[in-house]
C-alpha cells in the first residue's frame, strides 16, 4: 500500500491556499503575502496556517477564528482553480491502480476541501480512504491519520509506503513505523525532509514510480 500526502505532494495547491488566506487578511483589513511565502507557511492545518499569515501582535485565537470564518467559504469555492496535480502524477496513480496496489489519501488539509481537491483532481482513482483534518483527530504529525488507513485498508504497516514532501510527513511516517519517501517537488526544501531520515528521496514522478514497482 502507498499512503500519500496531499498538498505538495500530489497537488500543486499553494496558489489557491495563498489565494483564500490572502482574501481573509484582506477581509479582516491585515496585509497580504506574496503566493510563494506560503508554502512554508501551509503544512501544519489552517489555524496554522492562518497564526503564521496573521502579522505580529495580531495572531490570536479570535483572530484566526474570524480567519477561518472567511477563509473557508470562499477556499471551498475556488480550491481548484488554480491547483492541478504534479506532472505525471494522474499517470503514476493509474499505473498504481491497474497493478492493484492499494492507496490512500492523508492530509492535514480540513476534510471537506481534501475530499472535493482530490475527487475533482483524480476522479478515475480508486482510494482506500481519502482522510484529512477532523473534529476530535489529532493531526500530522501524530500517526492516528495514517493508522486509520492501515486499518481501513487491512494492511500490514510492513507492506507500506508514506509519500511526502515535508518535514510534518516524514515524522508522520516515522511515528507510524513506516517505510517513508520525502519527494522534493513540492513545498519544503529536501534538507527538512533529510533531518527525519527517510528511507527514500526521490526527484520526480518517474523514481517514485521505479520505487513503488520495485
Amino acid at each position: 500500500m502507498v499512503i500519500f500526502d496531499l498538498d505538495g505532494t500530489l497537488v500543486d495547491t499553494i496558489a489557491d491556499l495563498g489565494q483564500g488566506t490572502n482574501h481573509a487578511l484582506q477581509a479582516l483589513g491585515y496585509p497580504t503575502h506574496p503566493i510563494e511565502d506560503y508554502k512554508l507557511k501551509v503544512g501544519n492545518g489552517i489555524n496554522k496556517l492562518f497564526e503564521r499569515a496573521l502579522p505580529d501582535g495580531e495572531k490570536t485565537q479570535e483572530n484566526v477564528l474570524r480567519m477561518r470564518a472567511e477563509f473557508i467559504p470562499y477556499y471551498n469555492a475556488h480550491n481548484t482553480d488554480l491547483s492541478r496535480p504534479y506532472p505525471g502524477m494522474t499517470e503514476l496513480l493509474k499505473r498504481l491502480q491497474a497493478a492493484g496496489v492499494l492507496m490512500g489519501v492523508a492530509s492535514n488539509k480540513y476534510q471537506e476541501a481534501t475530499t472535493k481537491i482530490i475527487t475533482e483532481l483524480f476522479p478515475n482513482i480508486r482510494f482506500v480512504a481519502i482522510l484529512g483534518q477532523r473534529e476530535g483527530i489529532a493531526i500530522k504529525p501524530d500517526p492516528a491519520i495514517a493508522e486509520e488507513i492501515l486499518a481501513l485498508a487491512g494492511v500490514s504497516k510492513e507492506d507500506t509506503l508514506y509519500v511526502g514532501d515535508s518535514g510534518v510527513d516524514m515524522q508522520t511516517g516515522l511515528n507510524a513505523g513506516l517505510e517513508t519517501c520525502g519527494v522534493t517537488w513540492g513545498f519544503r526544501p529536501r534538507t527538512e525532509l533529510e533531518q527525519f531520515g527517510p528511507q527514500h528521496m526521490v526527484d520526480t514522478t518517474e523514481e517514485l514510480t521505479v520505487l513503488i514497482e520495485n
